[in-house]
């Protein structure tokens, strides 16, 4: 039996690809600090971006972005500070919070790449 983890880290994976092939360079996955994770950091050109990837099977509890809460954005935020504050030797122009969104309709993967989306 597959555990959320699991598919969550395939879902992952998913965007990881979807952004390379759009030359994104992939700094780091899965930052952790007490406020919260966030799911891949990576830059497109001098810009550095926090993305976070939700999915969904169906849309009985909405689209994946639309799980996205203030609450949760508010987290993000706080968490990408904590990782600016660690790692001083990034170097960007700007940042922003992008989204990925997967819908997976009986094995067929939709993407969507909400750039600034909050």
């Amino acid at each position: 039996m597959v555990n959320t983890k699991t598919t969550g880290n395939n879902y992952e994976d998913i965007a990881v690809k979807f952004l390379q092939q759009k030359n994104y360079e992939i700094i780091t996955r899965n930052f952790n600090i007490h406020h919260g994770e966030i799911d891949i950091i990576a830059k497109d050109n001098s810009i550095l971006v926090f993305i976070e990837v939700k999915a969904r099977t169906n849309d009985s509890h909405g689209t994946p972005e639309e799980s996205i809460t203030p609450k949760k954005q508010q987290a993000l935020r706080k968490t990408a500070e904590g990782f600016l504050f660690k790692h001083p030797e990034i170097q960007f122009k700007e940042s922003r919070f992008d989204v990925i969104a997967i819908e997976n309709n009986n094995g067929e993967i939709q993407i969507r790449h909400l750039i600034e989306a909050f």
